[in-house]
């Protein structure tokens, strides 16, 4: 084989590896390293004397922030009729109820799923009506029909986080 590659980039130079051993340890080092401690785990400065408790939980957020509630009343809506006559499964809506809203929505799901499937049509979200009583507050009623009956759901919706949450909920 030739030193040089054929494709003209120069000759091949073989360079031996560099030393990478640690240099050797001064005594007067040693007795510096006798005195410390065996851990120093570094700590970060941060201060929180001043912080208020409110910075660690959900943020509320203002209307302007939030998607319009009409539209997303309606999807929620349908979500939770579905969640709870059995056909959707409850974990898609916890990001968007409160703990006890998805706890009421996940036990009438389990009802429907031991009483087996209901033949008839599904449950359907047919009108949504929102008024917005206060700044990030949304109150939205809604008509179902579920298996040939007329049902009422009632919603107060409040802006955490950049999203609407489900905090209250009424089916009737």
């Amino acid at each position: 084989m030739n030193d040089t590659t054929t494709s003209g980039t120069g000759p091949v130079r073989v360079r031996p590896i560099p030393e990478c051993s640690p240099p050797p340890i001064d005594p007067e080092q040693l007795q510096v390293a006798e005195t410390a401690p065996a851990w120093d785990q570094g700590m970060l400065a941060v201060e929180f004397h001043g912080a208020d408790e409110s910075w660690f939980g959900p943020q509320p957020t203002s209307s302007r922030d939030l998607p319009e509630p009409q539209q997303w009343a309606g999807h929620i809506a349908q979500a939770l009729v579905e969640v709870m006559s059995g056909t959707r499964p409850a974990p898609q809506v916890i990001r968007f109820t409160a703990p006890e809203v998805y706890s009421a929505v996940a036990r009438r799901s389990a009802v429907a799923g031991r009483r087996g499937v209901v033949s008839g049509r599904r449950a359907v979200v047919r009108r949504v009506l929102v008024c917005e009583p206060a700044d990030g507050v949304a109150e939205a009623c809604a008509v179902v029909v579920d298996h040939d009956r007329v049902r009422a759901l009632a919603m107060r919706l409040t802006g955490l986080d950049h999203r609407w949450m489900v905090t209250a909920l009424q089916v009737g």
